[in-house]
């Protein structure tokens, strides 16, 4: 078989969506149990190419490896114990936690992380929006010009974060009603709420209602993830003038 050929018979039928699998890989095979295994496999294909980081809540990681969350944190310590992976909990079950993959198990190499090039407001922002739960648990480089520009048009924090909140909660009960199972994927979600509150700002003790129920429907939602699909008007809560 000629090199053209070779090369013609090997060619990858996907060309985006793949792990470049090697030595490494191979490795964690050989040393971590069969869920752990397949719970590395997953954070390979969904981390953050630049970084070796995934931030996940243990239910979404539960749901992605088809196990308890009970089951998903021994996995999670068995891949730092064995040196595989970093990783930073979050401050509770309903936080996401942070896993990095060491870089004797990381094919790629690691973009230079440039704290100056991300503003304690772009920051801010970045936190808020990895924390929500209802997102894809990554805030990437184009999302970070998004928050540049934000800041850029002096857009007060507080109304960011204010839009993030309500969008949030909108997600949630979406959710909680058979809407789209789809996370929010990027800042830009959140834009046309800015522009509204920039207009009609939240009352102080209705952004604080809302900060409890987006913590209620967390913890429901979670609950209910590793159950069974929810059933529509599960929760007996005043929110039309959230979703209107």
């Amino acid at each position: 078989m000629s090199n053209q050929e070779s090369k013609d018979s090997f060619g990858l039928k996907e060309t985006s969506g793949w792990f470049a699998a090697g030595d490494s890989f191979r490795r964690a095979l050989m040393i971590l149990s069969d869920g752990a295994f397949k719970l590395f496999a997953h954070l390979c294909l969904e981390a953050d190419r630049r970084t070796g980081r995934f931030e996940a809540v243990h239910a979404k990681l539960a749901r992605a490896v088809g196990k308890s969350r009970r089951v998903v944190g021994k996995y999670i310590e068995e891949l730092e114990h064995k040196g595989i992976c970093t990783v930073r909990s979050g401050k509770n079950q309903h936080a996401r936690t942070c896993i990095e993959i060491r870089d004797e198990y990381w094919p790629y190499h690691r973009s230079p992380e440039t704290k100056d090039a991300s503003s304690d407001y772009v920051e801010a922002i970045k936190n808020s929006f990895v924390s929500l739960g209802c997102t894809i648990g990554r805030f990437s480089a184009r999302d970070v010009q998004l928050a540049q520009d934000l800041e850029r048009r002096k857009t007060s924090l507080d109304t960011v974060q204010d839009a993030l909140l309500v969008g949030a909660v909108r997600k949630y009960i979406s959710w909680r009603n058979a809407g789209s199972a789809q996370p929010i994927g990027s800042v830009a979600y959140f834009s046309a709420l800015v522009t509204e509150l920039q207009e009609r700002p939240l009352a102080a003790d209705y952004r604080e209602y809302l900060r409890k129920q987006l913590a209620q429907l967390a913890e429901a939602w979670a609950k209910e993830s590793a159950k069974v699909p929810p059933k529509r008007g599960y929760m007996n809560m005043p929110y039309p003038e959230i979703v209107q």
